[in-house]
C-alpha cells in the first residue's frame, strides 16, 4: 500500500519558497545564476563578464580573480570569453545539508581600480540521493494475544535531498496481518506504525517477515528498503500505555547536565507482576541521542546528560519503550521530541581578505583598502552581526552585501604627518548580552615625492681668502627632504651661470652626494671680489623635485700687491724722477711729490712714505710726508748743501707682512738766477704727466657725475612706483646689523639708530657705515710724526664689496678710539643733505685711477688741531681702496654747521655768505700756487 504526504502542505511550502526567492532576487541587487549540482565539468553557468560589464580585453590586464569563502574551486572563469563554468563535482547536501536554500557567494575583484562584485550562485537540487534507512532490518516482538488494529512503531527513512525530491511515501509488500499507517507531527516529520489488521497466531507463524519500501518524489524516483522481522511472543495480554503518543519539549541549548526534561508515565492494566513497568530507550535511539539523555528505569525521568548544542544538532527524536516485567513482557511506546531554543553562545568570526596594502599617500578618496567577510553560527537576533570602525579617520566601512563590508579611505593620507594607521575592527552580533570579535589591520602609508629638498635658511654668506689652494673645501650645504627611501635621497649641483666671461664651474663645484663646496682655482681679490651663484638640491623620487640657495662667497684680501709707482716713477726702485730746486726755497716748501698705489684694499691698500738715510752722509735738508708722499724742505737750503740731492723714498702698506716699493728722487739745486733750459725741458716734460693726470681726474668726475645721475634718476623712478602701489614688505624691510670680518689692525662698526637705506631695484638691502675724524684735544707739536688712526676701528663688511652699488647712512657715528679712549660723537656722511654749502668732498689728485677717495671739511665746531696728537689728512676706508681726505674751515668761517662730511659737488647757494666764498677762494689760490711752484722746479 502507499502513502504520501498531503498535497496541501507540499504546494504550500513550495510557493513560500519561491515567493522568498522573488523577493530576494528584487533586493540584493546581485547577479545571480543557478546551476544543477552534479553538473559535469565545464557546464555553462552564465557570461558574468557581459552580465558585470566587464569588457573581454580588461579581464587579463584588470587581474580578474573569483574568490569563494571555503568553496574551494568549484567555480571558474574563462579569461578568453568571460563565461562562467562548472569546475568540479558540486554536492548540493555537502555545501548546504537540509537548508532550502544553498547558494555558492562568489567574491569578483578586478584591480585598475579595484573593482569587488558580488556573484550568488544558486546550487539546483536533484534526486540524486535515494531514501535511506539508518539499519537494513528492524526487529518487532509482538505478542500473539494482541487485538486487531494493535500499532507498532516503525522507523522511517530519510533523503537528504529537499523540496519534492525528500518527499517520501511509503509501500509495505502484501500481507494479510499488518498494514501500515503514516502520520505527520507538528514538526512535518513522518511518524510510522505498523498496524495489526489480524490476530496473529504463534503456533501457526512464529516469524513474519515484511519488506517496507520508502519511495521519494523526484524524478526519477529512487528507493531504499528495509526489512521487517516480527516475531511473535507469547504472553501479557496487557501493555503498558502512556498519557501521549508524543511528547514534545523545549530546552535551551547549554542547560546544565542532570537537569529534568520530562517524566514519562506508562500505565498497566494487568495485576502484578505483569503490571510492573520498566523504562527503557527503545532499539530505534541512535547513539548520539544516548550520549545526550540518560533515562531512569524506574520512574520514567529523563535527564540531560552530555552538551547540547543547538548549532550541532536543533531537534532530538527519542523512542521510549515501557516494558513490564511479566515473563513474556508487554511494551509500550511513546516519542519525545525535544527541540533545542539558541543562545548567544558564539562570537561572530571576521574574516578580512584582499588586503591592498601599503596604500600610497596620495591615493583618491573611496579607494578599497580591505574586504571583509562576517559570521555567527547563532541563529536569529543572535546571528545578526554588524560591523563598526575604530578610529574612523581616514577610514570607513561600506556595507557591499549582507555580512559583507568595505574598508575604504574617507579623506586624505599624509605620510609626513602619520606614516602607520592602526584600525580596529569590531564585530557585534545581536543577542543579549551581545559577543563581539575584533580584528586589527596595519595600513601603511606609502610615501609620494611631494615634498621638494629645503634648505635650513634662503641664502648663506661665506668668507674665503684669497690665493686659496686650489680644491679647498670652502662650506657645506645641507638639505632636508621629509619624504623616505628615495624621495628622500637628496643630491646637489650647481646652477650653472657665466660669470664674466667664464662658466661658474671653472671656479667652483659641489658634492653631488654631501653638498661640500670646493674652490677649483685660487681666487683673486682683485679680480673678483664677490662670486655669488646657487646650488641646487634634488631629490630622487619620480618626478623629482629640487630647491635652490644662493651662496655669497665674499673673497677677503690679502696682502699680495706691492705699492706701484705712478709715472715718472714706476717700475719699482729702478726709475728716477729729477727735479730742480732753488736754494732760496724756506722751510717747509715742497720741492717733488711720490705717487704710488696698491691694488689691495683696505690696510693692504694702505701707503706711507718713509726716506731712506744713506749711510755716511749728512743730514738732509728734506723730508717726506708720512702719507702724502710730498717732499719738503726741512730748513732754508744753503751753500753748504750739496749741488745734487738723492733720495730714495721707501712706499709701504699696512699688510702683513708688508710690502715695499723704492722710488729715487734726484734733486738738482740751483741758485734762484739761473734759468737754464734743461730744467724748462724738464718742466715741460714733467708738465706732460701732471696735465694727463689731471685729464684723467676730469674723466673720472665725468663719470661719477653721469653715473650719479642715472643712480638719482632710478631712485625716483622707483620712489614714484613704490608710492603707486599697494604697501607691502620688500627687499627694504628692517635688517638686522652685520659685524663682518676684521683686520689685524682693528674693524668697523656702525651705530644701530635711526638708519637709513637707499635700496637698488634688486637685491637684499645693505647696510654700510663711514666714520670720520673726531675733534681731538690739543697735544704737542710734531710736524715729523703725523698720529695714525686708531687701530680699534670697525667696519661693515659690505663696505668691501658694495662700495660701487649703493650708498647707506647713519645719523649718528661713534669712532671707538681703543682700549682706554674715550668714545667720540662724530658727523656722518650724509648723501641728501639739503644744505649744499655744509661741506664737500672732492677726491685727490694723484690718488690713482682705480682708487676712490674724498676730501672732507671740517665745520666750525670742531677745528682741525695742529700738532702731535692731530690726525693726518688723509686715511684708508678698512676694507675698501677709498682714501679720506680731512680738511677743516678756517676759524673764521661763517657756516652754521658742526663737524659734517657730505659727497658729492659742492654748490652754490643763497645762503652762502661773502666771507666764506673769499675765504675758499683765497685757499684755492694758495693750492693753486703750490701746484706751480713744484712744476716750475
Amino acid at each position: 500500500m502507499v502513502f504520501s504526504w498531503r498535497e496541501g502542505l507540499g504546494t504550500r511550502q513550495l510557493l513560500l519558497s519561491l515567493l522568498l526567492f522573488i523577493i530576494w532576487e528584487a533586493g540584493s541587487g546581485q547577479v545571480h545564476y543557478s546551476v544543477p549540482e552534479e553538473a559535469k565539468h565545464g557546464t555553462f553557468v552564465g557570461r558574468i563578464a557581459q552580465d558585470l560589464g566587464l569588457e573581454l580585453a580588461e579581464l587579463v590586464p584588470r587581474l580578474f580573480r573569483v574568490a569563494s569563502k571555503g568553496r574551494g574551486d568549484l567555480l571558474e572563469v574563462n579569461l578568453q570569453n568571460g563565461i562562467l563554468f562548472v569546475n568540479s563535482r558540486i554536492d548540493r547536501e555537502e555545501l548546504c545539508g537540509r537548508s532550502l536554500e544553498c547558494s555558492i557567494h562568489l567574491e569578483v575583484i578586478v584591480e585598475r581600480p579595484l573593482q569587488v562584485f558580488h556573484v550568488e550562485v544558486a546550487v539546483k537540487d536533484i534526486n540524486d540521493n535515494p531514501p535511506r534507512f539508518f539499519r537494513q532490518e528492524q526487529r518487532l516482538f509482538i505478542l500473539e494475544s494482541r487485538i486487531v488494529d494493535s500499532r507498532f512503531p516503525l522507523e522511517g527513512a530519510f533523503d537528504v535531498d529537499i523540496g519534492a525530491n525528500a518527499e517520501l511515501r511509503y509501500n509495505l509488500n502484501s500481507n494479510e496481518y499488518f498494514d501500515l499507517d503514516v502520520k505527520t507531527n507538528e514538526e512535518e516529520t513522518n511518524f510510522l506504525e505498523l498496524v495489526l489488521k489480524k490476530p496473529v497466531d504463534r503456533e501457526e507463524i512464529q516469524e513474519h517477515r515484511l519488506l517496507l519500501t520508502a519511495i521519494d518524489g523526484g524524478k526519477p524516483e529512487l528507493t531504499g528498503t528495509v526489512q521487517l522481522l516480527i516475531n511473535v511472543l507469547d504472553a501479557n495480554d496487557n501493555a503498558p500505555e502512556f498519557d501521549k503518543l508524543i511528547y514534545n519539549v523545549r530546552l535551551l541549548e547549554n542547560t546544565p547536565n542532570g537537569t529534568l526534561v520530562i517524566k514519562l508515565n506508562a500505565s498497566d492494566a494487568d495485576e502484578g507482576i505483569n503490571k510492573e513497568i520498566v523504562y527503557l530507550f527503545s532499539n530505534l535511539v541512535l547513539d548520539n541521542v544516548k550520549s545526550k539523555f540518560t533515562i531512569n528505569s524506574n520512574n520514567g525521568e529523563i535527564r540531560v546528560k552530555g552538551e547540547l548544542d543547538y548549532e550541532d544538532c536543533s531537534l532530538y527524536e527519542i523512542n521510549i519503550d515501557a516494558v513490564d516485567k511479566s515473563s513474556f513482557p508487554l511494551t509500550g511506546h511513546c516519542k519525545v521530541i525535544v527541540k533545542l531554543l539558541d543562545e548567544n553562545d558564539n562570537t561572530p568570526e571576521m574574516l578580512i581578505t584582499s588586503l591592498s596594502l601599503p596604500v600610497q599617500e596620495d591615493a583618491q578618496v573611496g579607494t578599497v583598502i580591505a574586504l571583509i567577510s562576517l559570521s555567527d553560527r547563532d541563529s536569529g537576533v543572535n546571528g545578526q552581526v554588524t560591523c563598526t570602525l575604530s578610529p574612523h579617520a581616514p577610514f570607513k566601512l561600506v556595507s557591499t552585501f549582507k555580512n559583507y563590508y568595505s574598508l575604504v579611505l574617507d579623506s586624505a593620507l599624509d605620510r609626513e604627518r602619520v606614516a602607520n594607521y592602526a584600525v580596529v575592527v569590531t564585530a557585534r552580533d545581536g543577542g543579549s548580552p551581545s559577543l563581539s570579535a575584533t580584528a586589527s589591520v596595519s595600513v601603511e602609508v606609502a610615501d609620494v615625492n611631494d615634498n621638494a629638498p629645503a634648505f635650513a635658511q634662503p641664502e648663506y654668506t661665506v668668507f674665503v681668502k684669497e690665493n686659496n689652494p686650489p680644491g679647498c673645501h670652502i662650506f657645506t650645504v645641507s638639505a632636508r627632504d621629509a619624504d623616505a627611501q628615495e624621495n628622500a635621497l637628496v643630491s646637489y649641483s650647481l646652477v650653472e651661470r657665466r660669470v664674466g666671461e667664464r662658466a661658474l664651474s671653472s671656479y667652483v663645484s659641489v658634492h653631488a652626494e654631501s653638498g661640500k663646496v670646493y674652490a677649483l682655482q685660487p681666487l683673486d681679490h682683485e679680480e673678483l671680489e664677490l662670486l655669488q651663484f646657487q646650488v641646487s638640491a634634488r631629490d630622487a623620487g619620480v618626478p623629482p623635485l629640487g630647491s635652490n640657495v644662493t651662496l655669497q662667497v665674499f673673497v677677503l684680501d690679502e696682502n699680495d700687491n706691492a705699492p706701484a709707482l705712478l709715472p715718472p716713477g714706476a717700475g719699482g726702485g729702478g726709475g728716477a724722477v729729477s727735479q730742480l730746486v732753488s736754494r732760496s726755497v724756506g722751510a717747509g716748501h715742497v720741492v717733488a711729490k711720490v705717487r704710488a698705489v696698491d691694488a689691495d684694499s683696505g690696510y693692504n691698500a694702505w701707503l706711507s712714505y718713509e726716506l731712506q738715510p744713506v749711510a755716511g752722509a749728512a743730514r738732509s735738508p728734506f723730508r717726506v710726508g708720512l702719507y702724502t708722499g710730498e717732499i719738503s724742505t726741512t730748513r732754508a737750503l744753503d751753500e753748504a748743501d750739496a749741488p745734487r740731492q738723492r733720495l730714495l723714498v721707501l712706499v709701504k702698506d699696512h699688510g702683513e707682512p708688508a710690502l715695499v716699493a723704492t722710488a729715487t728722487v734726484l734733486l738738482s739745486l740751483v741758485d734762484s738766477g739761473q734759468a737754464p733750459k734743461t730744467p724748462s725741458r724738464m718742466s715741460a716734460g714733467a708738465t706732460g704727466p701732471e696735465a694727463a693726470l689731471v685729464d684723467v681726474n676730469v674723466y673720472l668726475i665725468i663719470a661719477i657725475c653721469a653715473v650719479s645721475s642715472l643712480l638719482v634718476l632710478t631712485l625716483l623712478l622707483y620712489t614714484a612706483l613704490r608710492c603707486s602701489a599697494p604697501p607691502s614688505e620688500g627687499a627694504c624691510g628692517p635688517g638686522k646689523p652685520t659685524l663682518v670680518c676684521s683686520s689685524a689692525v682693528g674693524s668697523w662698526s656702525y651705530s644701530q639708530q635711526r638708519r637709513q637705506r637707499v635700496c637698488s631695484g634688486e637685491g637684499p638691502p645693505k647696510t654700510d657705515l663711514i666714520a670720520f675724524s673726531p675733534s681731538l684735544p690739543p697735544g704737542p707739536s710734531s710736524s715729523d710724526n703725523p698720529r695714525q688712526p686708531n687701530p680699534d676701528w670697525r667696519y661693515s663688511a659690505s663696505l668691501r664689496a658694495g662700495m660701487h652699488s649703493s650708498v647707506h647712512l647713519e645719523e649718528a657715528g661713534i669712532l671707538r678710539a681703543g682700549p682706554g679712549g674715550p668714545d667720540q660723537q662724530w658727523p656722518t656722511v650724509s648723501s641728501a643733505t639739503p644744505e649744499p654749502e655744509a661741506g664737500e668732498v672732492s677726491p685727490p689728485v694723484g690718488a690713482g685711477v682705480n682708487s676712490n677717495s674724498w676730501t672732507f671739511k671740517y665745520g666750525p665746531g670742531n677745528p682741525k688741531q695742529s700738532g702731535p696728537s692731530e690726525l693726518p689728512d688723509k686715511f684708508i676706508i678698512p676694507g675698501s681702496p677709498a682714501i679720506i681726505s680731512i680738511r677743516q674751515e678756517p676759524t673764521n668761517s661763517q657756516i652754521d654747521k658742526s663737524d659734517f662730511i657730505t659727497f658729492g659737488k659742492k654748490e652754490e647757494t643763497k645762503k652762502k655768505k661773502k666771507k666764506k666764498k673769499g675765504s675758499k677762494t683765497q685757499e684755492k689760490k694758495e693750492k693753486g700756487n703750490s701746484t706751480t711752484d713744484n712744476s716750475d722746479q
